[in-house]
């Protein structure tokens, strides 16, 4: 009897000027949790797509349970029994958990009966929900919670995951870990889409992994290492990032009692944050989505001024100046959402570099926009930061999520700023892009600037960080040593245990 619940063979798909799958082949057995590796662009999220029917395939078949299987819309995959929790929330944060579910169900149950199944089946998984509560209340690892439980409800014979650990901390890790792990002993297959490679080794019967829109082979992720399976995600190996011993030096920003409102009904008021960092020193500040940090970027780049608290860049008070002065003064920053807020869209790359760098680059004359100068920064910034691009006219929104990344990031290293504030460095990249990233980061910090990394990856925050502290519900905890500091210690800060038996080394020797 066959064991293989979905099969997939010589899947195509191409759009103008790329095929972004090219005769995949693949299949995931009953009661598998499968690996989709591949770094940005290699076609992950277009195959996923054709499988819970968002996206139609121009040739190749697929069989789900032995039966031919080609959905046309979403809907036809669920009825087939295939769900899907994407890496972006899709809710609404006016509207109870319960609400939230039943407008992902085609005929939802009346309303008291879908919260005691609610109930019902959240507990049963380990993933407990009140389904009255307002998801603008809830953390993002409770989001994901309503997202699981919605795919959960309908019974999936697979259920595919896409950068499910991205916001959650170490220990609500281990708690969706036992969840997968539960419905994978009742039979229920897995495809798992990740960039943590550990995650991958812990929790994945096999992996298979695409390049360029091509299957270029599989593995057993537990026999293979993090770095083997990264090197067959890019074809080449690549350099891990090495910090270089840089002497701490002056005090570059500091900020005392800062505090700032919510931004909205259902953002993170800052409350009373002091922190400082010196030139040759990279502070990480780790957190669960939704608990200040894209606040914090705000206040740190001067987009909202904070009503309480000062912000001193090399010395003079610029609490009251906006980002236009502080990027001036040397003070840059990355906010995680890259298409929007990073970067305009509809605009080239020559553009968006004028954007942030018009005055350091001096982009900008008289009020008049020497091209010439932008198009070869723009171009110095694709070159030295390998962004795979046609060119510097090509539109943002044209780039694959790494290579903008990469674009965003290097805009603003290749500016030399002296304090380099960035929210979510490399967000949804591949692990070569992220390497590449953190060296660039630890370049910064090696040349005497100081910089700030927020991040939801530990991992990065442990490779690049001297210093470690957690944001809580708009508040941060004492900044320590990374050295000495574990997993363990990290998921409680960041849970909003800041009363550990640590010394508090705010201020450096």
């Amino acid at each position: 009897m066959d064991d293989t619940l979905l099969r997939i063979d010589g899947l195509t798909k191409a759009y103008p000027g790329v095929i972004a799958n090219d005769s995949v082949s693949f299949a995931i057995g009953k009661g598998e949790i499968h690996a989709l590796l591949g770094e940005n662009g290699a076609g992950k999220s277009t195959l996923v797509k054709m499988i819970y029917g968002l996206v139609k395939p121009d040739s190749g078949v697929m069989t789900l349970n032995g039966a031919p299987y080609h959905p046309a819309k979403p809907s036809e995959a669920r009825a087939s029994g295939v769900a899907m929790v994407f890496q972006h929330f899709s809710l609404f944060n006016a509207l109870n958990v319960a609400e939230n579910v039943a407008l992902g169900m085609e005929t939802p149950p009346p309303m008291r009966d879908l919260a005691r199944r609610i109930r019902t089946v959240s507990e049963t998984y380990g993933l407990p929900l009140d389904p009255s509560r307002t998801v603008g209340t809830l953390s993002a690892g409770e989001r994901q919670r309503v997202e699981i439980i919605r795919c959960l409800l309908q019974d999936p014979r697979l259920l595919i995951m896409d950068e499910p650990t991205s916001v959650l901390t170490p220990q609500e890790v281990d708690i969706l870990f036992e969840t997968l792990r539960k419905l994978q002993a009742e039979g229920t297959s897995i495809l798992y889409i990740s960039h943590k490679l550990e995650e991958i080794r812990a929790l994945c019967d096999h992996a298979t992994i695409l390049r360029l829109g091509k299957n270029v082979g599989t593995c057993v992720p537990r026999d293979t290492t993090a770095r083997e399976m990264a090197e067959l995600m890019v074809g080449s190996s690549f350099a891990t990032p090495q910090a270089r011993a840089t002497e701490k030096g002056a005090v570059l920003l500091e900020i005392r009692d800062l505090s700032l409102p919510a931004p909205g009904a259902f953002g993170t008021p800052l409350r009373g944050i002091s922190l400082s960092v010196r030139a040759g020193e990279v502070l990480g500040l780790g957190g669960v989505a939704g608990n200040g940090q894209d606040e914090l970027l705000d206040a740190l780049s001067g987009e909202r001024l904070a009503p309480a608290g000062t912000v001193h860049l090399k010395g003079s008070d610029v609490s009251r100046k906006g980002p236009a002065h502080r990027r001036a003064e040397g003070l840059l920053s990355g906010p995680e959402e890259r298409l929007g807020h990073a970067a305009a869209p509809d605009m080239s790359l020559t553009e968006n570099a004028v954007l942030t760098a018009a005055h350091r680059k001096r982009l900008v004359a008289n009020g008049f926009i020497n091209w010439t100068r932008a198009r070869t920064f723009a171009e110095e910034v694709i070159a030295r930061f390998d962004v795979r691009t046609p060119g510097s006219g090509t539109a943002a929104r044209a780039l694959s999520g790494g290579n903008l990344q990469k674009f965003v990031v290097g805009r603003e290293i290749a500016q030399a700023p002296d304090v380099l504030v960035l929210n979510q460095p490399t967000w949804g990249v591949d692990a070569a892009a992220a390497a590449f990233i953190r060296q660039a980061i630890l370049d910064v910090a090696a040349r005497g600037g100081a910089v700030i990394v927020i991040s939801q990856d530990l991992d990065e925050l442990m490779q690049v960080s001297d210093r470690f502290g957690a944001l809580n519900e708009g508040r941060l905890s004492p900044l320590r040593p990374v050295a000495g500091l574990d997993i363990e210690q990290i998921g409680l800060m960041m849970g909003g245990a800041h009363d550990m038996e640590v010394a508090d080394v705010n201020a450096w020797p």
